[in-house]
């Protein structure tokens, strides 16, 4: 199985240094969360950059809010990140669900499932060669693959998880081992159930900090802020997993439920986690 890491938000000037020692210490992945009206980098943006400095990482959005975004930019920018990171490029959706993003990017929160459906069936015709409308011609340039970068979808709610199936996509999994074996189901559901061939990728994801108590608790004062609009930030960082022992136990699980790859989500800015975690996992 996959180990990948979940890069910090609180200094995205940073963000190059603990790439280079992730992928130097074995990591598979990198990922990124999105927000708008928050104090994190823009992921698009942040991965280009990194992948410029990296040679073998693959570089994913965890998850990219799609209806925030205008679709055919949107398609210009995945193809050209996909491109010029030689095809390393994942690109992780979900439909985000906070008022201010919406409200920031003037989108209606009411239709941002619809939103990204239509946004999916635009950007796919455009990383194909189609043209844009009768009036206006192809968007470039072309991805690595006539239908797009690999996709992975975000979720907990069935017609979330049915889009696995619907486009071909992989399933992302914000959710604890202890009940996120019925969410994978879901999704190897609705990829069996749309005909699809094998079986979708499943990546799951965990909170994790390693290392002396002030990097603890300023990871653990990071969650609680980002999670704050949720009414559930007190949970969320009683669940950030804090030793070695706890992470490998938890990753166990999530590979006993037939996840291809787990990320582990680091909140603290110190990159020396990355040895730390690199040592404990891999």
């Amino acid at each position: 199985m996959h180990i990948g890491l979940g890069l910090p938000i609180a200094d995205p000037s940073t963000l190059p240094e603990w790439a280079v020692r992730a992928e130097a210490a074995g990591f598979a992945t990198l990922g990124l969360l999105d927000r708008l009206v928050y104090d994190n980098p823009e992921p698009l943006v942040t991965l280009a950059v990194l992948a410029g400095r990296t040679t073998r990482i693959r570089l994913q959005t965890e998850v990219l809010v799609a209806p925030l975004r205008e679709p055919a930019l949107l398609a210009k920018q995945v193809a050209t990140l996909d491109r010029m990171s030689g095809g390393r490029f994942v690109l992780g959706l979900g439909v985000g669900g906070r008022d201010d993003d919406h409200e920031a990017s003037a989108t209606d929160i009411r239709s941002r499932g619809r939103r990204m459906d239509e946004q999916l069936a635009l950007m796919r015709r455009l990383w194909s060669g189609d043209r844009f409308s009768d009036s206006c011609g192809p968007i470039g340039p072309s991805p690595t693959r006539p239908t797009g970068p690999e996709l992975l979808f975000g979720g907990f709610q069935p017609a979330a998880i049915d889009r696995v199936g619907r486009w071909g996509g992989g399933f992302l999994a914000a959710a604890a081992p202890s009940w996120a074996g019925r969410l994978f189901e879901l999704a190897r559901e609705s990829w069996s159930s749309h005909g699809r061939y094998g079986s979708p990728r499943i990546v799951a994801q965990l909170n994790v900090v390693l290392g002396p108590q002030p990097v603890v608790d300023q990871a653990r004062a990071a969650v609680l802020d980002y999670y704050e609009f949720s009414g559930r930030a007190g949970y969320m960082a009683d669940g950030m997993l804090t030793t070695a022992d706890r992470i490998g136990s938890a990753i166990r699980q999530f590979e006993d439920l037939g996840a291809d790859e787990v990320m582990l989500y680091c909140y603290g800015t110190d990159p020396d986690q990355i040895d730390r975690l690199a040592d404990a996992v891999l």
